[in-house]
């Protein structure tokens, strides 16, 4: 299978999914780190990917994803975009209730 194929099942499978520069405990980076304290800030569940471990991740994502800088962060299979981005959701409020309805998705 490519790695392409790969990422794209994650994303697939993954109701909430942050492609990320070490691991929500130890980020290792600041937009990594941002985007991690807001998904946190959620109380909701996510899965990530350390792409710092996985260089053939690293490089296809851009490709799959169209957006060409980490972190990466798809809710219900649609790239939200980067730490910036992320942070801003939360703070506006409209992160959590995006969350909820991916997660509902896989519930039903």
């Amino acid at each position: 299978m490519k790695t392409s194929d790969v990422v794209k099942q994650q994303i697939a499978s993954n109701p909430v999914i942050i492609y990320m520069k070490g691991v929500p405990d130890a980020p290792q980076c600041g937009f990594s780190g941002n985007a991690i304290t807001a998904l946190k800030s959620t109380g909701l569940p996510f899965s990530f990917v350390n792409i710092l471990e996985n260089m053939r991740v690293k490089e296809a994502l851009p490709e799959v994803s169209g957006w060409p800088t980490f972190p990466q962060v798809f809710v219900d299979g649609e790239l939200l975009g980067g730490g910036d981005l992320v942070v801003e959701m939360a703070a506006a409020g409209e992160l959590k209730p995006l969350i909820e309805a991916a997660l509902a998705k896989v519930e039903a």
